[in-house]
């Protein structure tokens, strides 16, 4: 990135942009469809791969803006606040846990309009949808994590722009999600990804030689698997070649077109064995385009991040805020130290994922005012500013809080994941977004629970379907959506129940699932009598997960049973045959998703 030496004018490099000719084309292919001169089908797929996926409401669109590697700039989250602003009735942008953004309601002429805003500040949805390379996520510590081998950014850039309008990815047996991590504590979480990157260093010839270990066939879903290593050291000169073997490989395995269920990449190595698909990758390689692979290192990303810090003050300074509980609570939650003395990293919670107009004009004042001109998206819904000066730290929780961005427990207990559920998607079951507002009320208000250490470093998901998009397998507890039968009719939203996953520090578990489901309305009171029962029943020290594991899923089970009567449907009981946030009975409705389209 470039600047003119005061930080100002500072402008984005992006690492994939429109073409010229895509969003006339759009709006030449909206046209078209409004004149019936072009089927649904084709518009669906063509619309796809431009980011704009059909909602649950009728006549309008999500569109997904791809943030690789989460990597946010000044520009562009003040242009997220204006698409907001101007497009959007809800006058939200929700930060999903693939690092994008995704913004609701839109028709489709007005996402031809949010093209062009995007396209000013070097933003794409291009291919976010559809079965292509989706966006490819990374530690939002890369390139300052102490762990870290090397900064994957500019080999995650050079893979987004290897993939981006190829033929033979435009189209394949389903999606693809890919992951880079730092190092060997899979900070990025490879292992529940179809394709992943771990970075690694090691001595060829004598000399330190960059490199990544390769793993594929993870997901979550209703057919959970972790991925398998297919090589444990490829170098970073041949690491897009081998990547292109591998997706050559599952875009020709003729048999996983017939059911989108059972298409994705896993259901390959899972049906085959590693040892075949690596022999399949291996011949693969021996092909002519692979024998001839040029160099690409001109694909390589690289963002000059350090000439944009905010200098150290020159003047000694006492640090602002330290006689304020609330400053210093959100400090020890939200804030990490760099390596760099005198900066830090500081985290800003968002509820629910969701930032409203100001809200995206604030943090991108705040990123030129104290941080790098960059945030961070992240998994868990967030956003993290990098290269802070400490001294500044005070100022910046008092303009966050003045947004409404001042919550602590960042990546603690009350900081919960949601996928957004009924509230706009066609395969949501339940209001996962409106559970999660239940479940973090609930447990504000139980100190008593919360303050207990190994309860607060705990991880709460849930998804409005199977699918995963909240994450919930890997959560310590974790629920995903369903329906349950009144006794004398009608449908109660309920969940089911996972104990024991885990994504942190190297250590990827899937969490034990229970049988049994919970009405919806009960799970905050569920939640609260998990945590009682780990509290009164774990061993000295014993963090939740071994907790769950030494158990196994019986006494889970019991807790479940205790709770899941549901009664008839009467005057005093219609509250419990409603969802959250809705005043209507409610009715299972789950549409046809586009994600296979």
């Amino acid at each position: 990135m470039s600047t003119n030496g005061n930080g100002n004018g500072v402008k984005p490099v992006s690492i994939m942009q429109y073409k010229d000719d895509e969003i006339q084309g759009y709006e030449a292919q909206v046209e078209a469809f409004r004149r019936g001169e072009a089927t649904e089908e084709d518009f669906r797929f063509f619309r796809l791969h431009l980011g704009v996926y059909g909602q649950r409401q009728s006549d309008v669109q999500m569109m997904r803006i791809k943030i690789p590697g989460g990597i946010m700039h000044a520009d562009q989250l003040e242009a997220m606040g204006e698409i907001v602003e101007k497009y959007t009735p809800l006058q939200k942008g929700h930060i999903t846990t693939r690092e994008n953004v995704q913004i609701h309601h839109l028709t489709l002429e007005t996402a031809a309009e949010v093209f062009r805003i995007l396209e000013r500040v070097g933003l794409s949805t291009r291919e976010a949808c559809g079965n292509t390379v989706r966006n490819v996520v990374a530690c939002p510590m890369a390139g300052l994590d102490p762990q870290q081998a090397f900064d994957v950014r500019p080999y995650l850039g050079a893979y987004v722009r290897n993939f981006l309008r190829r033929d033979f990815t435009n189209n394949m047996p389903r999606k693809l999600k890919t992951a880079f991590s730092c190092g060997e504590h899979d900070c990025a979480v490879t292992a529940m990804h179809d394709i992943g990157f771990i970075a690694r260093v090691r001595e060829v010839d004598g000399q330190p030689r960059k490199g990544f270990k390769i793993v594929v066939g993870g997901g979550t879903s209703i057919h959970a698997l972790v991925a398998q290593t297919l090589y444990e050291f490829v170098p970073v000169e041949e690491f897009l070649k081998v990547s292109e073997a591998v997706l050559q490989v599952y875009n020709r395995t003729a048999w996983l077109r017939k059911s989108i269920m059972k298409a994705r990449i896993k259901e390959l190595v899972h049906a085959v064995g590693m040892e075949e698909f690596r022999r399949l990758v291996e011949e693969e390689m021996q092909q002519a385009w692979a024998q001839s692979y040029e160099d690409r290192s001109h694909l390589l990303w690289f963002d000059d991040e350090e000439a944009d810090v905010p200098p150290l003050p020159t003047s000694v300074r006492r640090p602002a805020g330290e006689d304020d509980p609330a400053f210093q609570l959100w400090k020890a939650t939200n804030v990490t130290p760099q390596q760099h003395e005198g900066y830090c990293l500081a985290g800003v919670t968002v509820f629910r994922g969701d930032l409203v107009p100001d809200q995206w004009r604030g943090l991108a004042q705040i990123a030129r005012k104290y941080a790098s001109h960059r945030a961070y998206t992240t998994p868990e819904q967030n956003l993290l500013f990098r290269w802070v000066p400490k001294v500044y730290l005070y100022e910046i929780y008092q303009e966050l809080k003045a947004l409404g961005l001042g919550r602590a427990g960042m990546n603690q207990i009350t900081d919960l994941t949601s996928c957004p559920g009924t509230d706009s998607c066609k395969l949501g079951i339940t209001s996962a977004m409106g559970l999660n507002k239940a479940v973090t009320d609930v447990l504000e208000g139980s100190n008593g629970l919360v303050s207990d250490p190994l309860v607060r470093g705990m991880h709460i998901k849930m998804s409005g379907c199977p699918n995963g998009c909240g994450r919930h397998h890997m959560a310590d507890i974790g629920f995903h959506g369903a329906a349950m039968k009144g006794p004398t009719g009608g449908q109660v939203p309920a969940y089911e129940l996972f104990v024991g996953g885990s994504y942190e520090n190297a250590d990827v578990r899937y969490g034990i699932r229970p049988r049994g489901k919970v009405p919806a309305k009960r799970v905050p009171d569920l939640v609260l009598r998990l945590l009682q029962f780990y509290k009164e029943q774990r061993q000295d020290g014993e963090i939740f997960k071994e907790f769950a594991a030494r158990l196994g899923p019986g006494p889970f089970e019991a807790i479940l049973h205790e709770m899941n009567e549901v009664p008839a449907l009467g005057k005093d009981t219609v509250q419990m045959y409603m969802d959250y946030e809705k005043s209507v009975l409610y009715k299972m409705e789950r549409g046809e998703g586009e994600c296979a389209s």
